[in-house]
């Protein structure tokens, strides 16, 4: 069935005001917490069949976890705000809620119909090439579904008697450019990062204290690595040509830590997190995180590459900006104990190195067929 709601335009907006006003609403998602009556949860009984809506269902994430939620066993909607989308997310296995993530009354509405269990928050909006160079203006529609957005779904998820509420968030960058170069959850923010990634480490705020912060529903926070893997646009062809022509440099001493995360283990680790887990927030990334000055060479090696052009960090930051200078060479990576133990989650690509070396032989063949086809 298709439950299809009004949606607004995702028009570009000014993403700071975009977020004070998501601000001035927070304390009252705990007021109204307080005031709505919710399902009692017993975490000892969520392993059981549930109803859950995947809000974000034809995403990255939100493509792969519908037909593993629907494989165990659980009834699940999906929810796109694109109505051409629907036989896709049928295709996965879900029913259709068709609704636009900043329309509230939209949001509203689909809650309400779908009744469910559990609320999956995977909704971001990256329909443009990335420009990492105007860092916030390319995450500005994202980072409104991190505030709006997830108001949005927090105040109907609380009037339906949600009893868990997931939302993705980031981890790398975000992390203070102190101390370990791999962090843990407990581990703080940066409290001055640079100006390019102001307004978006905001948003992955606002989003990780709304959401740990709400009793009803229990709130999990999971930080997703870099992800790679189909559809990601990791390994799309002109990102391999750029590593292959050495158009990637390594900038400075390359000693920017990262931590990555293939779709498919994100995916499964956020199903398990419907079923387990305490409120809080949960490193989602495999368990080799490196220096960029690692993985880089690594995977111009893996190409069959020259090892990366050197860029100082001075040049680079003139070039550039002081942001991607931070990422490559001052950024840290996320510890996934936590998740292991309390998701009880292993990764099935424990490291980047056998999940990049996986995609690469996976596309080898499909680059050599367009080759002697184009001769």
């Amino acid at each position: 069935m298709a439950i299809s709601f009004e949606q607004s335009d995702y028009s570009a907006t000014d993403v700071g005001a975009a977020f004070a006003r998501a601000e001035e609403r927070f304390l009252a998602l705990d007021v109204m917490a307080a005031q709505t009556k919710s399902r009692p949860v017993n975490l000892n009984r969520l392993e059981e069949k549930m109803r859950i809506l995947v809000a974000g269902a034809t995403g990255t994430i939100g493509q792969r976890l519908v037909p593993q939620l629907v494989r165990a066993g659980h009834s699940v909607v999906g929810l796109t705000r694109t109505p051409s989308k629907a036989d896709f997310v049928r295709s996965l296995g879900a029913d259709v809620a068709v609704a636009d993530g900043l329309d509230a009354g939209s949001v509203r509405a689909a809650v309400a119909a779908s009744n469910p269990d559990v609320l999956v928050h995977e909704m971001t909006d990256l329909r443009s090439k990335l420009d990492l160079r105007h860092f916030d203006r390319s995450f500005a529609n994202s980072n409104r579904l991190r505030t709006i957005g997830t108001d949005n779904l927090l105040v109907a998820a609380r009037e339906v008697g949600v009893k868990r509420f997931i939302a993705q968030s980031f981890c790398g960058w975000p992390y203070a450019r102190v101390g370990d170069s791999v962090k843990s959850e407990e581990d703080a923010l940066d409290p001055n990062p640079p100006r390019e990634f102001h307004l978006t480490l905001e948003a992955i705020r606002y989003l990780e204290t709304t959401v740990t912060g709400s009793a009803a529903p229990t709130g999990l926070v999971l930080r997703y690595g870099n992800l790679y893997g189909p559809d990601t646009g990791v390994f799309d062809g002109d990102v391999v040509e750029q590593v292959r022509r050495r158009r990637v440099p390594l900038i400075g001493n390359g000693n920017g830590w990262w931590s990555f995360i293939h779709v498919g283990d994100a995916a499964e680790a956020t199903a398990l997190a419907v079923e387990r887990g305490q409120s809080g927030i949960y490193n989602i990334v495999d368990d080799d995180p490196a220096p960029v000055r690692v993985w880089l060479l690594t995977l111009a090696r893996m190409l069959g590459a020259k090892p990366p052009l050197n860029v100082p960090a001075w040049l680079a930051r003139i070039v550039a900006g002081e942001h991607l200078v931070v990422m490559m060479t001052q950024s840290r990576a996320g510890s996934n104990a936590k998740a292991k133990r309390e998701l009880r989650w292993q990764p099935t690509h424990r490291s980047w190195r056998e999940g990049f070396a996986e995609i690469i032989e996976q596309s080898e063949p499909r680059r050599d067929s367009h080759t002697r086809a184009a001769a």
